[in-house]
């Protein structure tokens, strides 16, 4: 009995080639838009936060003013606004906002 050898021709190799790597270069492609992948840990984290209760009739601007007058307002409302992950500028009297720790007393 005679052994067959498998024998590929130059497009069956570019085939089998791609086939391979075609799921290693999706899985690259994956990691790197999400940027890898978040890990829980049961360890609490240190971190507290100054707050402060917005007044009636006080924007968000003029908190950032207050809170800190030697900063660009600008600055200060961009950060206010990631911190407390808010939607817009409109704030409600009594409603309590994190403060940065930059601009935390």
């Amino acid at each position: 009995m005679r052994a067959s050898h498998l024998r590929l021709t130059r497009r069956g190799r570019l085939v089998l080639t791609t086939l391979v790597a075609l799921p290693l270069v999706a899985a690259a492609g994956a990691f790197a838009l999400n940027g890898g992948v978040a890990v829980a840990s049961n360890s609490s984290s240190s971190t507290s936060f100054e707050y402060v209760q917005v007044s009636s009739g006080q924007s968000l601007w003029q908190l950032a003013q207050s809170i800190a007058p030697a900063a660009d307002p600008r600055d200060v409302v961009s950060d206010l606004l990631h911190l407390n992950q808010l939607g817009s500028a409109d704030v409600h009297p009594g409603q309590q906002l994190a403060l940065p720790a930059k601009y935390s007393n």
